[in-house]
């Protein structure tokens, strides 16, 4: 660790992580509910498992967002950031936030929840990753305020470096984006317009940037290729993501009640979504294999280069595979939708975080990287993880094909619950996965406490 501020992004770090085994635990809670129905109920209801799940998701990858940030910032500008104090006051107001809005989701009913949080005074409750009380959605535009002052000031006062400069833009953008949260009109097909305006344009469009940058930031760390050749690639991979990420947030306007020139400037930009995450690819095993030195952080490189693969497989590829209008006339709505979902932010985002938390904890505790015994139990994790993320996926795409052809393709197409009670069996088998996911998850935890004796100290690696 260069820079004593730098160790604000610890209760981030921890944080984040506990959260995602909150996600998981949730996800697996709903996963068994969709096969049986009354688990837990009337307890968790499995709106209330799917809330706490996906805003789980939201928080913590928030949360790894902005601890990369307070680590990587100081770090790129030389100069230590400008208020450790409020990053730290930061912390524990989205902290308790989070804390107390799970509270409220499983304690009391959403439509108590709203009355009691002010939701008739601002109607912002109610929809689908925007669920969070007025309150909630008020305390995280302050969080977002409070975090861009501090790096900003940091960035504006010290020296600037393309990968801080991508990562600010990438974070003033999702702050910006998340105020269309507020936008909440009586008209349905107009609530939905800018509905996507949060939800696309975080993730498959600012939230890349953040992705990019802190890819950037790693293999400049452990490879010591030059930052001309890395900056280069990182404008290139911005460049195809704003082209194709901003216009192609028309694939979601195909049938909402949009004019149907959507379906062309959808379908042509969302086909080239791919492009991003496979530059992405060429981007990292290219810098690693013209690495100038062999970093003792073996799991840092594999988790940045596992990063990029299934970024584009899940973002990419399964982005693709029901992208294009005429396919998704079929596909909307079905488990083909959840495959892509699932693999595309395991991949894009909760890899890129746990990359750059393999490569900052032990900067942080004094060391250039973890023991070996502490390695090879994170790598087992990220096999773990990552393999079963890929049997999800493949069990979730076989789901929705049989979705598709059982509920709206076939010559007697079945009622919703029938063709559901025919998949069945691949949701058991996701579950199983989703198991094994978890214990990925708490074998990569147990790689923080196990071996760490043997980690080599703070060295050359480090300060390059």
């Amino acid at each position: 660790m260069k820079y004593a501020s730098q160790a604000v992004a610890k209760p981030y770090f921890v944080a984040a992580l506990a959260l995602f085994v909150a996600q998981i635990l949730f996800g697996l809670v709903m996963g068994l509910q969709y096969v049986v129905g009354d688990f837990l109920f009337p307890h968790i209801p499995f709106n209330v498992a799917r809330m706490v799940h996906t805003n789980a998701l939201i928080v913590w990858l928030l949360m790894g967002f902005m601890g990369a940030a307070y680590y990587l910032v100081p770090e790129e500008a030389e100069r230590e950031l400008h208020s450790p104090r409020l990053a730290l006051v930061t912390f524990w107001v989205f902290l308790v936030a989070a804390g107390l809005t799970v509270i409220g989701y499983l304690s009391v009913p959403y439509a108590t929840l709203a009355k009691l949080t002010g939701n008739e005074f601002l109607p912002t409750m109610g929809r689908e990753f925007l669920e969070q009380p007025t309150l909630t959605k008020i305390g995280i535009v302050l969080v977002a305020l409070s975090l861009l002052y501090n790096l900003s000031l940091t960035y504006l006062r010290g020296r600037k470096t393309a990968i801080t400069s991508v990562l600010l833009f990438g974070l003033w953008g999702l702050a910006l984006m998340f105020l269309f949260a507020f936008v909440n009109p009586i008209n349905v097909v107009r609530d939905k317009f800018y509905w996507w305006w949060v939800v696309h344009l975080w993730v498959e469009g600012v939230w890349e940037l953040v992705m990019g940058a802190i890819l950037a930031f790693v293999l400049v760390k452990i490879t010591g290729v030059d930052r001309e050749v890395i900056d280069k690639w990182l404008y290139v991979i911005v460049t195809l993501t704003l082209v194709s990420g901003l216009i192609g947030t028309g694939h979601h306007y195909y049938w909402i009640g949009l004019p149907e020139y959507w379906q062309w400037l959808g379908s042509l930009f969302s086909a080239l979504e791919p492009l991003p995450f496979f530059a992405m690819v060429l981007f990292a095993f290219n810098m690693v294999n013209r690495r100038r030195r062999d970093h003792p952080n073996r799991a840092a490189t594999l988790w940045a280069l596992g990063t990029s693969v299934m970024a584009f497989l899940g973002a990419g590829v399964w982005g693709f595979l029901h992208t294009l209008a005429p396919v998704n006339y079929y596909t909307h709505g079905t488990q083909l939708t959840a495959s892509h979902g699932h693999m595309a932010f395991y991949g894009a985002y909760v890899m890129v975080v746990l990359t750059i938390l393999s490569y900052a904890w032990p900067q942080l505790h004094g060391r250039t990287a973890q023991g070996n015994r502490s390695q090879v139990l994170e790598m087992w994790g990220f096999w773990l993880m990552t393999v079963s993320m890929v049997f999800i996926t493949l069990f979730l795409t076989a789901a929705g094909l049989l979705q598709i052809w059982l509920q709206r393709m076939g010559d007697t197409p079945l009622p919703f619950m029938a063709a559901q009670e025919k998949i069945a069996f691949f949701y058991w088998l996701r579950e199983g996965t989703g198991v094994v996911f978890l214990v990925g998850l708490l074998t990569y935890l147990a790689s923080f406490f196990i071996g760490v004796k043997g980690s080599p100290a703070y060295g050359e690696a480090a300060r390059s």
